[in-house]
């Protein structure tokens, strides 16, 4: 088993801090995180909690004092004791989805810091390789929805791919427009949501100009329903899914068995759930790309680590945060990504 050749690190942790992290992005909200961070002879490993809910940082970092880590452990034993403790310290996230989030926030930071107290990186344990990155880059179209961000990206670096969300705004006009552009690599109806800001509701006239507007392209979370699922006959294997995916179970739950998915180890909670769905993807030949969640800080280099390892070449939603930015710089890196030089613990720079 993958996670067996983690679970064993030992892992001794002295102290444990907190540090908020805030920046406007291009998607017109403000994100806030939370970066944590253990440290244990001599050592620092760190995580980053992204829940979307600026008041529950706040919480956080006003009693997160009050989670008690410090000891000695091995990874596996420290899961299990995070298992036990409210991490919420009495309130209801705003989504239950939050509490994985949370979790993988220490969990990653005590991988990190277990693989540094072992002298050695993720990379060495699994016996694997860090290979380039290739990353798109995810957005939403302006208001009015013309397409003109996408082909302003491409004026500064026409190399780049993109992840874009279709609305219900969307004419045939816009679809044409991009399509031309032979740039955008997955389009996400963003169809599970609920509740959100993001939500899209199902829309059988946009799925069937996404659908034949871009061939090549991979469709994520349609929203199934009467109208919609016919659409979808002969397109199955270009149907990719993110919101849902959370442990092998979720996967299994699916209404086809996928040839795509979308992993975002933050919606995992926990290393071994992470570490157990990618082997089972492995082991049944689903072919994964990596997903963001804005993150600010580590979370970022941990997900281009795990892209590094295990889908390197697919079109991972994974851009520097830079690409993130209100007003991105102009020397943004390019896709794809080299492979750290000296990486140690869940680094990856």
């Amino acid at each position: 088993m993958l996670y067996d050749r983690v679970a064993d690190l030992d892992l001794s942790i002295d102290e444990f801090e907190m540090a908020r992290r805030e920046r406007e992005t291009s998607s017109g909200f403000t994100r806030t995180t939370t970066v944590i961070s253990l440290r244990g002879d001599g050592e620092i490993g760190r995580g980053e909690d992204v829940t979307y809910d600026t008041e529950a940082h706040d919480a956080l970092l006003a009693f997160g004092e009050e989670i008690p880590v410090t000891g000695t452990y091995t990874l596996d034993e420290f899961s299990e004791f995070l298992t036990g403790l409210d991490l919420f310290h009495g309130d209801e996230p705003g989504q239950s989805i939050y509490r994985n989030y949370r979790r993988w926030a220490l969990e990653s930071a005590a991988l990190d810091l277990a693989l540094k107290q072992a002298g050695t990186n993720l990379a060495e344990r699994l016996d694997r390789t860090y290979d380039p990155v290739r990353f798109v880059v995810s957005t939403r179209l302006e208001e009015p929805q013309t397409g003109d961000r996408i082909r302003s990206w491409l004026d500064r670096n026409p190399d780049l791919e993109f992840k874009v969300d279709p609305t219900s705004d969307w004419t045939s006009a816009v679809v044409d427009r991009l399509a031309e552009t032979g740039a955008v690599r997955v389009l996400d109806l963003k169809g599970q949501y609920q509740g959100t800001t993001v939500d899209q509701p199902a829309d059988p006239a946009l799925y069937q100009r996404v659908l034949e507007g871009f061939p090549d392209a991979l469709v994520e979370d349609p929203a199934l329903t009467e109208e919609t699922r016919p659409l979808f006959d002969g397109h199955a294997e270009r149907v990719t899914w993110d919101y849902p995916i959370r442990s092998v179970e979720s996967i299994e739950e699916l209404p086809w068995t996928p040839a795509w998915l979308n992993i975002k180890p933050s919606r995992f909670g926990t290393v071994q759930t992470l570490f157990e769905t990618l082997e089972y993807c492995d082991d049944h030949d689903i072919d994964l790309f990596g997903g963001g969640q804005f993150e600010l800080d580590v979370g970022r280099e941990h997900l281009h680590a795990i892209a590094s390892l295990w889908y390197p070449d697919a079109p991972n939603d994974v851009a520097p945060s830079g690409y993130n930015d209100p007003e991105p710089r102009e020397d943004l890196p390019s896709s794809p990504l080299a492979p750290p030089t000296s990486p140690r613990g869940l680094e990856w720079k």
